[in-house]
């Protein structure tokens, strides 16, 4: 009964800012591994970052832009990006997988619905 639901999303110039939503639930009883990946036409779905037991991690390309974060429950995961340029442009899905993280996304049987980033020059 794990259900993740994404908002969020859209258009932005190059330079500026968006947030994602995931809001989760049937998370209750594990320390979960949550995480974002992207997808861009043509293109493997990516590990972008996530988030376990208070720690987060990065991918090189997103390091210092985007910032991954939680409410205080661990209700709803978030990503907020900044600095945004045209090759973020992608779908992006939050997911989730009851152990540690990995950057596998074939390692992860929960999964939202995607959001599309599009980032204009």
């Amino acid at each position: 009964q794990v259900q993740l639901v994404q908002s969020g999303g859209g258009s932005v110039q190059a330079g500026g800012s968006l947030r994602l939503s995931c809001a989760a639930s049937g998370l209750t009883k594990n320390r979960y591994c949550l995480a974002w990946f992207r997808q861009g036409p043509g293109m493997g779905r990516e590990w972008v970052s996530d988030f376990r037991r208070g720690v987060t991690r990065y991918a090189d390309s997103v390091k210092g832009r985007f910032t991954i974060s939680t409410d205080n429950a661990e209700n709803t995961l978030y990503l907020q990006m900044n600095s945004l340029t045209p090759e973020d442009t992608a779908m992006y899905y939050c997911a989730a997988r009851a152990d540690y993280c990995m950057t596998l996304s074939n390692g992860f049987p929960y999964w939202g619905q995607g959001t599309q980033v599009t980032v204009s020059s």
